[in-house]
Formats: C-alpha cells, structure tokens, sequence
C-alpha cells in the first residue's frame, strides 16, 4: 500500500508519533508504552493503560538497539517529562509476548464468536464453496494439507481476495488449540469478512515488529485494516 493509499484509507484514523522515528502513523498500528505510578515503563498494545503513554513504531531489532544505546530512555523521559523511569532489560521480549498474546486473543475471540472454522474436512468444504476470506495454518502443520486446502481454497475463489494460500503462522497446533478452545486445530478458515480484517491487522503488527518489513521507518505503516497484498507480502516463514 503506499503513502497516498495509506493515508486515504485511514483519514479518519487517530495518529500518534513513534518517539524514535518521529514519524506518524494510525494509533492502532503502533505500541504503546505506558508508565506506570513506580516509574516503571511496560508495554501496553491495547493501548488500555491508564496514565502516560508513549508511542513506538519499530521493529524488535531496532527497539532492542535504541535501548541498548540509551536512545529509548531518553526519548521516553522526553515524552513522560520525567527522568525517573525503569526499563526492564527484556522490553523487546515483554512487547513481542503482548503483540503475540493479542492476536492469540483475536483469533480466539473469532471463534467464540462463530466466526471461523477448524478441521481439514471442514475447512476444505468450506473453502470450495467459496465461504473461506482468510486461511491460516498452525506452525506445524503438514505440507500436504498446507498444499491440499491452497488448491480447494483456489478452486472457491480465493484469487477475489488476491489471494492464492494460506498463512502458516508462528504458532503450533498446541498454542492455538488453546487458544481457540478447540481440540487440535491445525487449518483455521475465517469466514467473516469484517474477522479478516481484524485477524489481518492483529498479525501484521506482530509480524512488523518481528521482521520490520514495515512500520514508521518506512512508507508502509502497519495497516489496522491490511489489504490481501499486505498479507501476501508480510507472510510468516
């Protein structure tokens, strides 16, 4: 997506600053970071916390390095007007963690919600008949069943969506089955469109951060609602 599209499609969208880029970006798209009434400065991605916030838009690299150099800490005392903060030593880890447990989170409460399907029949029923808007794979899922669902899901339709596979995604069948409260869940098929792009906005900020492919540093922010080509291109290994 570049600039002028991006901008376009988040007109109404909240900006913050990523206090390290100074560029902005849609609220949603960032991290924030909340400080807390013992000056201790903790992660905060449902941006939910009470009191100061600072915002960042950085992969986890570039977050680890600008706390390494003392960069972080002085761009927080700047924005929280105080030198009387605390950094934990494991931020990037602690922030990776809360990006990872919120899209657990979403998916999860997808599924509450009646929102997606799991089970290979199921899935592939679902996705020849042109019912499937996102499909998703645990980890450590098969490579044949990877490739069979791709092929029922073409044969549904999926290219409407500019989409010709599934995402196989950084958690095992384990994490999501929990996750999901469902036993074994291995192919994930959503099937709401409005679920889509929740899930879509959710996995692309814990794939920003975790790779840096896009974000504040560089044309593409985090799109809170990504396109089909936002998850072609930014697809978990």
């Amino acid at each position: 997506m570049g600039t002028n599209e991006h901008q376009l499609a988040h007109k109404d969208a909240p900006e913050r600053t990523c206090i390290l880029t100074r560029r902005a970006a849609p609220k949603p798209s960032l991290v924030r970071l909340a400080l807390g009434p013992d000056g201790d400065v903790l992660p905060d991605v449902r941006a939910k916390a009470p009191g100061r916030g600072a915002y960042i838009g950085v992969s986890r690299a570039e977050l680890d390095a600008a706390q390494a150099n003392g960069k972080l800490k002085g761009a927080l005392s700047r924005a929280f007007k105080t030198g009387n903060i605390r950094l934990p030593e494991d931020l990037g880890q602690l922030v990776e963690a809360a990006l990872t447990r919120a899209a657990l989170d979403r998916l999860g409460l997808e599924a509450r919600g009646g929102m997606l399907i799991t089970g290979a029949e199921k899935v592939e029923t679902a996705c020849r008949k042109g019912e499937v808007r996102r499909l998703f794979h645990a980890a450590d899922a098969g490579e044949d069943g990877v490739r069979s669902l791709a092929q029922a899901w073409r044969m549904g339709g999926s290219e409407e969506f500019g989409l010709d596979r599934g995402v196989v995604l950084p958690f095992d069948r384990t994490t999501l089955s929990v996750a999901l409260g469902r036993s074994n869940a291995v192919h994930i098929a959503l099937t709401d469109a409005g679920a889509a792009k929740r899930v879509d906005a959710a996995l692309l900020r814990l794939k920003t951060f975790l790779d840096g492919d896009a974000g504040v540093n560089g044309d593409n922010s985090p799109d809170p609602t990504p396109s089909a080509d936002d998850m072609k291109t930014k697809e978990f290994k």
